[in-house]
């Protein structure tokens, strides 16, 4: 698949879609990358360090890096003002948002100043900039020398079959006009094009790494219900005039036929970039 460049609307998580992601698409695939990723920027050296999260979502990142870093000042970002919401009063409840500073910001146009973070950081968000190099250059930009961008990208739909069961699933619905949203987020995980994003925002050669979990949930249900509902797809599915829940049924019926069930579990790829200001 190639480069897929996001639209405003495949950026658009608010109104129910955060509680959903939170719930069903937080522990099912975002929570054992976001341990990967704290545990990086925590071997680099950032025990005591600014570090700048972008697109934090519902805070799960962030979570992690609260809990592996102590003594880091954190500041998280989203384009999304509900997302982050959701993120601080959740992270309040449980205890873990001490020296947190919540804002919401376009990635790329950060309100920071030049050399502010020694660590920038993302998980699964950077395929939803609509202006990755400008992003990427602000990363650079808000940088120490020495400091660190980290981010990850999922791999493509022929890498992560649960996707391209999803994308199917749901076009089946709309022969004529299949929604886009699942080709975002799967698409942009060439490490030629990740490794040129890199270089041309001014880092020297990143390491690129793939990675191969396996996600679980209790049910195919709770994992559909999340696929559907947890992301901006829901929105294109009933701007067509589809009950979002007929198609999570029919999505639950084919992860099943592929995956089994109670649990649910399906295997997934990640690409992991790593690069340090000069």
């Amino acid at each position: 698949m190639p480069d897929v460049q996001p639209s405003a609307a495949d950026a658009r998580f608010v109104e129910s879609i955060p509680r959903f992601y939170d719930r069903y698409l937080g522990p099912l695939l975002f929570s054992q990358y976001a341990i990967d990723l704290a545990s990086r920027v925590r071997a680099a050296g950032g025990g005591h360090a600014a570090i700048l999260e972008l697109a934090a979502g519902t805070g799960i990142l962030t979570e992690q890096l609260r809990a592996a870093l102590p003594d880091a000042s954190l500041t998280a970002t989203d384009l999304n003002a509900p997302m982050l919401a959701v993120a601080g009063q959740r992270l309040a409840a449980s205890g873990h948002d001490d020296n947190i500073v919540w804002r919401t910001v376009d990635a790329a146009d950060l309100p920071f100043p030049a050399e502010s973070f020694d660590a920038v950081v993302c998980e699964f968000g950077i395929m939803f900039f609509p202006d990755r190099p400008r992003a990427a250059r602000e990363a650079r930009r808000v940088l120490r020398p020495g400091g660190q961008w980290l981010f990850n990208v999922w791999g493509s739909h022929e890498e992560n079959a649960f996707a391209r069961i999803g994308h199917e699933t749901i076009g089946r619905f709309f022969p004529d006009n299949p929604p886009g949203f699942y080709r975002v987020p799967f698409g942009f995980s060439d490490p030629a094009a990740l490794r040129l994003l890199v270089v041309g925002a001014g880092f020297p050669e990143p390491e690129i790494v793939t990675l191969d979990r396996v996600a679980e949930a209790p049910s195919a249900a709770d994992a559909a219900t999340g696929l559907i509902l947890g992301n901006p797809v829901v929105d294109e599915i009933r701007q067509r005039g589809i009950d979002p829940t007929v198609v999570v049924d029919a999505l639950e019926k084919a992860l099943v036929a592929r995956f089994g069930d109670h649990p649910l579990r399906f295997p997934t790829r990640v690409r992991v970039v790593s690069a340090f200001a000069l």
